[in-house]
């Protein structure tokens, strides 16, 4: 089956119904981060789960930082974007949920629209910055934040739409006991998974998160310092998912400026050719056959 052709049969919320199903059976899910098109048709072609919409990358392509210079529109173009051109689900990084409750509301609205099978919405401020910026991390009260998440879930139709709520207390610095006491309380007011985020260069504070959660509800984690973090390793401790958020447009950056210093340095692509995709290749990944076959 296409992706074009599963996208125009597939039921509402059918997506969010298998990220519940991994959820069941126990099931770890590797994720990859993407920003268009192109990137999650990579993704899933290498066998990653399902797709993580990220702001970082989607801000990035932008030219911009992440920095919440980006509004909804942009975002929500690129997750759908992104839902339009593979058939694993799609998991939508909404930052703060682009402002206050009923902005957090309208998000939640306007992602199910484009099919994705999970929004994820993080306990900063809003305008936020990106988790590995060293200066101004703030956090939203527990309770306000739980009023977003509840107003959030009440704006939900499809009822197998997952409601990721993002703590960002290690980012702050905040220890372990506070990370356990924002997830139980947004577990509380209607959140279907939480994601525990760290920026440490190891695992240690994931695990103890683990070790005492005790497994409520879904744990997603987000490896990027800690990148020794196994597959193995998230699965005996019990976590749901792993995004790896940015590492395929770290890739594609370091490709390209190295391709690209080849050329002018060597004065020809004679250099590159034998290390780059063929136009055949990008066809392939575009849909060229099957695009060309509606129009006959």
């Amino acid at each position: 089956m296409t992706t074009e052709t599963a996208n125009l049969i597939e039921a509402p919320g059918a997506r969010a119904a298998m990220l519940r199903r991994a959820f069941a059976e126990k099931k770890l899910l590797r994720v990859a981060g993407a920003h268009d098109g192109l990137s999650a048709r990579l993704a899933a072609e290498a066998g990653f789960d399902a797709i993580w919409a990220s702001g970082l990358e989607i801000s990035a392509a932008h030219g911009l930082p992440d920095v919440s210079l980006l509004g909804m529109a942009e975002f929500l173009a690129g997750a759908a974007t992104m839902q339009r051109s593979v058939a694993v689900p799609v998991v939508a990084d909404c930052d703060t949920g682009f402002g206050g409750n009923l902005n957090a509301a309208y998000t939640m609205m306007c992602y199910e629209d484009t099919g994705v099978a999970a929004v994820c919405i993080e306990d900063k401020v809003f305008p936020k910055r990106n988790s590995f910026v060293d200066a101004g991390q703030q956090l939203l009260g527990a309770e306000e934040f739980g009023q977003k998440l509840t107003t959030a879930k009440q704006a939900q139709r499809h009822p197998d739409t997952v409601l990721i709520a993002r703590t960002e207390a290690f980012i702050c610095g905040l220890g372990v006991d506070e990370a356990l006491r924002r997830c139980h309380h947004y577990v509380d007011v209607g959140a279907d998974a939480v994601l525990v985020h760290s920026k440490a260069v190891d695992s240690a504070e994931v695990i103890a998160f683990m070790d005492r959660w005790r497994h409520r509800a879904p744990v997603v984690v987000v490896p990027t310092t800690y990148a020794r973090f196994s597959v193995q390793e998230a699965n005996d401790a019990g976590i749901a998912m792993v995004i790896y958020a940015n590492q395929g447009m770290r890739a594609t950056v370091r490709a390209v400026r190295d391709a690209w210093a080849t050329v002018l340095a060597e004065g020809s692509t004679t250099g590159i050719e034998p290390h780059i995709a063929s136009v055949k290749e990008i066809f392939d990944l575009s849909g060229m056959n099957q695009w060309l076959g509606r129009d006959r």
